[in-house]
């Protein structure tokens, strides 16, 4: 699963746990070099049967554009999911740091006692959708996750708020 549960004993005795969440990363950096040299070498086929004609380089451009159109989406892609989300729970205070691929990193903070983790399975933007809700706000945690991922999560998440308020 793409998250990770850490606990540590705090300063003063108490313990805490963090939650580091990001997203599925499907795509390695050496698989992006072997799709885009198939890509590039299958596309070449077709130009053998034009070696030496005008059509070659008439063509050439198009295919060229076609290898970098996928060689930057696979890239956006990339970057785009450079999420880092993490949770601190402590007996006191929950905080949620959520770090952006482009732009600010969104914090939040609640006393822990009073968070609830919430699953909407359906209204959200995705089916079963986790927040958790506490200071007058609801934030979204994990709408990255596959379904299963965000269940899995939501049990946990729960188990772990109720025993961090309640020690």
């Amino acid at each position: 699963m793409p998250y990770t549960w850490t606990m540590d004993m705090g300063e003063d005795g108490t313990q805490e746990a963090e939650l580091r969440l990001w997203p599925h990363q499907s795509l390695s950096a050496k698989g992006f070099v072997t799709f885009i040299g198939i890509f590039f070498f299958m596309a070449l086929i077709p130009f053998y049967g034009l070696l030496g004609t005008l059509l070659l380089w008439g063509l050439l451009p198009f295919m060229l554009a076609a290898l970098w159109g996928i060689w930057y989406a696979l890239r956006r892609n990339e970057k785009d999911r450079q999420i880092l989300e993490v949770l601190t729970l402590s007996p006191e205070t929950t905080q949620l740091l959520r770090h952006n691929p482009r732009g600010p990193a969104q914090d939040w903070q609640s006393n822990t006692y009073w968070v609830i983790a919430q699953m909407h399975e359906t209204g959200g933007p995705v089916p079963y959708y986790v927040t958790l809700k506490g200071a007058g706000r609801e934030v979204e945690i994990g709408a990255f996750l596959s379904e299963e991922e965000r269940k899995a999560l939501y049990l946990e998440l729960s188990d772990r708020l109720r025993l961090m308020a309640r020690p």
